[in-house]
């Protein structure tokens, strides 16, 4: 799956054009290295979000293609 569909898809960003604009502008890492937005990743990726002042780590658990609402926490995990 892209990460910018993975990105909407978990609520992580609410609309996939923000989420591409993020990676265009080369706020959004998978596994230590800068991500496009068609960069595909699987479960067991970290993602590195970077907004403001702040940094958010993440591990991918699930890439289904649609997910209920309630249940978009459980798509990643958020690490330290």
């Amino acid at each position: 799956m892209r990460v910018d569909k993975f990105l909407k898809n978990s609520r992580l960003i609410k609309r996939r054009t923000v989420s591409k604009a993020a990676c265009d502008s080369g706020r959004i890492a998978v596994n230590g290295q800068t991500a496009k937005a068609g960069t595909q990743v699987k479960v067991g990726d970290i993602l590195t979000l970077s907004f403001g002042s702040g940094v958010q780590k993440v591990e991918i658990l699930a890439v289904p293609d649609h997910v209920p609402k309630d249940m978009a926490e459980s798509l990643y995990r958020v690490m330290e």
